[in-house]
């Protein structure tokens, strides 16, 4: 996978999962893992980059609050713009799914 396909993924997957509710950065990642059945594990390496950069594209908002473990948190909730976004992101990517289903199966066009 190109770095670019794998950025836009994770950029994608935390827009869903901020679809659903308000989240700080550990319950995006742990959100994504459990989806995944634990095939897809985010490390804060990728995870904070990648919130960060959609706070900075206005995809995202974030605010201070405490966590279900009585701990300070960075809450993450998905922008008017983020929801528009991820709609198409998702038509996008059923897009892909469809074309290379079509070369997996060797259907003729």
């Amino acid at each position: 996978m190109t770095v670019d396909l794998m950025q836009n993924t994770l950029d994608l997957m935390i827009l869903k999962a901020l679809s659903w509710d308000a989240m700080h950065g550990y319950g995006v990642a742990r959100w994504i893992e459990r989806t995944t059945r634990e095939a897809m594990r985010i490390e804060e390496g990728s995870l904070y980059p990648a919130l960060h950069r959609l706070e900075r594209r206005g995809l995202v908002d974030s605010s201070w609050g405490v966590s279900e473990n009585n701990r300070r948190a960075k809450y993450y909730t998905l922008t008017t713009r983020g929801r528009d976004q991820l709609h198409q992101e998702v038509r996008r990517w059923e897009d892909l799914v469809t074309a290379v289903g079509r070369v997996l199966s060797g259907a003729p066009a």
